[in-house]
């Protein structure tokens, strides 16, 4: 796939080429179908993952440029998401957040099993 970019500021453009993998034989669907496909799948990703990183941890609200306090945040974040889907994936998110708001214990347990 190839996707064509402009930045506002500079009007400068760029082409870049994408490639994906599939099962699915190349020419069993047209074009426009294979660009459904590819966006659904990532789109999807991207909202679960922004939601849950969001809502859960906040982290929208960061006003820090600093890369490397970026960087270090979103592997503690990712570190703890993994965590929570491996103890309480029966229960939907805001109840994790509620159980584990008022269990700071319960926290500090499943941070020791790390």
């Amino acid at each position: 796939m190839r996707s064509e970019r402009t930045i506002k500021k500079t009007g400068q453009s760029t082409l870049e080429s994408r490639y994906y993998l599939s099962s699915i034989p190349p020419n069993q669907h047209p074009p426009k179908q294979w660009l459904d496909r590819i966006c659904g799948h990532w789109g999807g990703v991207e909202i679960r993952n922004h939601w849950k990183r969001d809502v859960l941890m906040g982290e929208d609200q960061s006003r820090s440029r600093n890369p490397n306090l970026l960087a270090n945040l979103a592997l503690i974040r990712s570190a703890l998401l993994s965590l929570l889907a491996d103890e309480l994936d029966s229960r939907s998110l805001p109840e994790i957040h509620e159980y584990l708001h008022s269990r700071p214990d319960r926290c500090l347990a499943m941070i020791k099993k790390l």
